[in-house]
């Protein structure tokens, strides 16, 4: 476990005009929640992004106590802990979510979303949580020890209650795509309260301004980079887990929201037409009833090391999401040299796959079929290949960091004083 330590161990410096030109700002994440077991693309990557800014800045994560997404049910104790380098600051969730309850709220605001009061739309993002009056006191009470507050994502509780108490030094990465809650009016005005904006992708940049015409959403696509380990064993990944047949691999949150009962669809029809051995490997945690069939293989949440592992071993990973703002894995699946299957839905996952030229879409369970069929071993080698080149020439740390680093103080070009 990571070390954990009292609130008097670490001395940081309050940011008072007779010295902020000569420390290093101090810096809050805001996001749901985070820690070693969450596996959340956004939490992953303002953990992630949090770890690597402490080079210029005092970083701390402020979140809640919980790791279950659907309950929000508090899970870790409450204080402060070490993750790598990284001070994590955690607060109580004072109403974990009836899911049942909260699920026929949605269904009742989601077909009148632009008309609800913004009382009723409140009351619903206090139900989507976590709800934290703990985490907000924080914010409120400790405003000015901190330089800015780089919010992760847009959609949850901890955000929309929470930027506005300190909308003069907030900056948010909204991780936004084209799903119901957006069209809320009330992130209208929302959207005009931060200093500044992070993005993750110019699909997810052209889809904000269509939507907020008349917020400025001035700031840099940035996305995020990799951090791979030094070798991938896939021949270990094989004999680990008892897999000797050619597989598609699936990473991340086993969900319907995340195209999984549609993929689990294709997947049997395409086994009744094809005969040719194949599986379909799942890493991450079941937030749904996995089909009980004999090519489908749950392995459950496992370690960053098995994960790259697993990607050296596939034939090529396919993320069937209708909605992201940027999939990590897919470029985690180019940089191990993978090709990779796409939901043409999400323009955001299509986007990637055109800039990289590593992936291939469909749009139906016919269309899927066909781009398994047409992903063939000389197909597969060529977009990989294409793939890991995009990545490692695009997503790199020194030009994502200086995105950061710009909206608060540009990185110079000497060393930053300590």
């Amino acid at each position: 476990m990571p070390t954990r330590y009292s609130q008097d161990a670490v001395k940081q410096e309050s940011p008072t005009p007779d010295n902020r030109a000569t420390r290093r700002p101090r810096v809050a994440f805001v996001v749901q929640r985070c820690g070693l077991e969450v596996n959340g693309g956004a939490e992953l990557l303002c953990l992630k992004i949090a770890q690597k800014m402490a080079k210029y800045w005092h970083t701390e994560v402020l979140t809640t106590t919980a790791l279950d997404y659907m309950t929000w049910a508090n899970y870790y104790p409450p204080g402060e802990e070490l993750i790598g380098e990284t001070r994590v600051r955690r607060f109580p969730v004072a109403s974990p979510r009836n899911v049942n309850s909260f699920n026929r709220l949605s269904e009742r605001i989601a077909p009148r979303v632009k008309n609800a009061t913004i009382e009723e739309q409140e009351k619903w993002m206090r139900a989507q949580g976590p709800w934290s009056p703990a985490l907000l006191d924080y914010v409120r009470q400790h405003a000015a020890e901190f330089d800015a507050f780089i919010f992760f994502p847009y959609l949850y509780a901890t955000t929309y209650f929470a930027l506005p108490l300190v909308q003069d030094k907030a900056y948010l990465a909204p991780l936004a795509h084209d799903e119901w809650p957006i069209y809320m009016s009330m992130w209208d005005k929302f959207f005009q309260l931060p200093q500044g904006f992070i993005f993750n992708t110019p699909e997810e940049l052209d889809f904000l301004k269509t939507r907020f015409p008349g917020a400025g959403l001035n700031g840099p696509v940035a996305g995020m980079a990799l951090d791979p380990p030094e070798t991938l064993d896939g021949d270990g990944f094989r004999s680990q887990f008892r897999i000797n047949e050619r597989f598609i691999l699936y990473i991340g949150r086993i969900d319907p929201s995340k195209g999984c009962d549609d993929l689990f669809h294709n997947f049997m029809e395409l086994q009744k037409q094809n005969r040719a051995p194949r599986k379909l490997v799942l890493l991450g945690k079941p937030a749904m009833d996995v089909p009980k069939h004999p090519d489908i293989i749950t392995l459950g949440f496992v370690d960053e090391q098995t994960k790259w592992n697993a990607l050296a071993a596939c034939d090529f990973l396919v993320m069937p999401s209708p909605y992201e703002s940027l999939s990590i894995v897919l470029l985690e699946a180019w940089w191990a040299g993978k090709a990779v299957l796409v939901n043409g839905k999400c323009r955001v996952l299509v986007g990637q796959c055109r800039r990289s030229q590593g992936g291939l879409w469909y749009s139906d369970p016919t269309e899927f079929m066909v781009a398994v069929k047409h992903l063939n071993e000389e197909t597969r080698r060529q977009l990989g290949i294409q793939g890991q080149r995009f990545v490692k020439e695009a997503y790199t740390w020194p030009v994502v960091e200086k995105k950061y680093s710009d909206l608060i103080n540009p990185i110079p070009d000497k060393n930053v004083i300590q």
